[in-house]
């Protein structure tokens, strides 16, 4: 039975199936990002040692990221999606053999890799069975999948945690990865498959970039990862801030409000994008972005945190689910994989190394890195309005 959508339905099997997938998945890269850097210090690890062990996921995920749209393609969809998260799994049964900080930097580094090639295929199998006439709204949908994660990852990784240890973590994200791997095996995406069809383009007579690269998507992506760039300074500094600035209590509520507001926004956001198109998402969710940084950067108070939860949410929150819907629903099948690769390269690369850069910043508080945050996400709105009018119409 073929399970792609052919009908106007959102809410079917194989929705229910991809949705499965990224939830889970997400969900892995959260239980343990927020647990492992406390597990390495208990190995013995330095602070800096153990912040290597949460980055070098990400490196990972990088790296595969940048092959992955090749593989796609050239080995099919569903069989590239069933390798990784094979790998996805078996890291996970890894972690229980660890047994110094080296080997943990090694386990989190293949893990990552898992993870980037496996979200990469689960978003390229969701943009073939989504229905293409509610597409922006069936995408933030979807996509409410990691917005969830980023909310119950940390909360189920602390509480598993504390109650059983470091084991209890990396059973759950096993469990979690498992189920991950039997909902991908269950969509049938055969009808559309490149593994199970002509080759559109050999892969030899691609240019050197094209097999890495979908070039029509790199402006969308550039301006999406600029927003990311801002996101980060968030999840990365604001403990820091929020002692800084005497607001740690109302910061606690930061990720629940921006997690709530999400889940809200996006239905609506994703009508509002197959109705009036790109656009008007894209540079109302930057300048939300841009003010939310700013406000908390000038006028740190429990409004303003707030405030930018709320502006977060419509911000990059919103924009990596409407920039990833229009980088995949506007170009070829043929090149779908790539334009999935190309646009979570960029937002991987902000995310991996954007602390570091931003860091700089901090030398005399915290208030100014959200300040340049504020800067750079507002340096993405006419990268966004040339993509937008010359690279992606809708």
């Amino acid at each position: 039975m073929n399970t792609r959508v052919d009908d106007d339905r959102i809410f079917t099997k194989p929705f229910f199936l991809v949705f499965g997938a990224l939830l889970c998945t997400a969900l892995v890269m959260y239980v343990l990002m927020s647990t492992v850097t406390e597990y390495a210090t208990s190995m013995g690890s330095t602070a800096t040692i153990a912040g290597l062990v949460s980055g070098i996921y990400i490196f990972g995920g990088l790296c595969s990221r940048i092959y992955s749209g090749n593989a796609l393609e050239q080995v099919g969809w569903k069989k590239t999606a069933l390798i990784f998260m094979g790998i996805h799994f078996l890291s996970c049964l890894l972690y229980f053999i660890v047994s110094d900080v080296t080997l943990l930097l090694i386990v989190r580094f293949i893990h990552g890799i898992g993870f980037g090639a496996s979200a990469n295929a689960i978003v390229t199998i969701a943009s073939d069975v989504l229905p293409k006439k509610h597409f922006g709204e069936a995408f933030g949908y979807f996509m409410m999948g990691t917005t969830l994660a980023v909310g119950l990852g940390p909360f189920i990784g602390g509480f598993l945690y504390d109650t059983g240890g470091s084991q209890g973590c990396f059973l759950i994200a096993a469990i979690f990865s498992a189920i991950a791997l039997i909902c991908i095996y269950f969509v049938d995406v055969s009808a559309h498959d490149p593994a199970n069809g002509p080759k559109v383009k050999n892969k030899n007579e691609y240019s050197g970039i094209e097999k890495v690269f979908e070039i029509g998507a790199i402006p969308v992506s550039l301006f999406t990862a600029l927003t990311s760039l801002g996101y980060v300074s968030i999840l990365s500094f604001y403990r820091l801030y929020a002692v800084e600035v005497n607001l740690t209590s109302v910061f606690s509520w930061f990720f629940i409000i921006y997690s709530v507001v999400l889940i809200l926004s996006r239905p609506i956001a994703g009508k509002i994008q197959d109705n009036g198109g790109d656009m008007i998402i894209c540079v109302v969710g930057i300048i939300a972005q841009a003010a939310g940084l700013f406000l908390i950067a000038v006028y740190p108070s429990a409004l303003a945190v707030i405030v930018c939860a709320v502006c977060a949410a419509l911000g990059f929150g919103t924009l990596n689910s409407a920039c990833t819907a229009i980088v995949t629903r506007n170009v070829s099948q043929n090149r779908r994989s790539y334009a999935v690769s190309t646009f979570f390269i960029f937002c991987d690369a902000t995310m991996g190394f954007g602390p570091a850069l931003l860091g700089i910043f901090a030398a005399n508080g915290y208030a100014p890195v959200y300040l340049i945050s504020s800067i750079i996400t507002i340096l993405a709105l006419p990268i966004c309005l040339f993509a937008l009018k010359n690279s992606f119409k809708k």
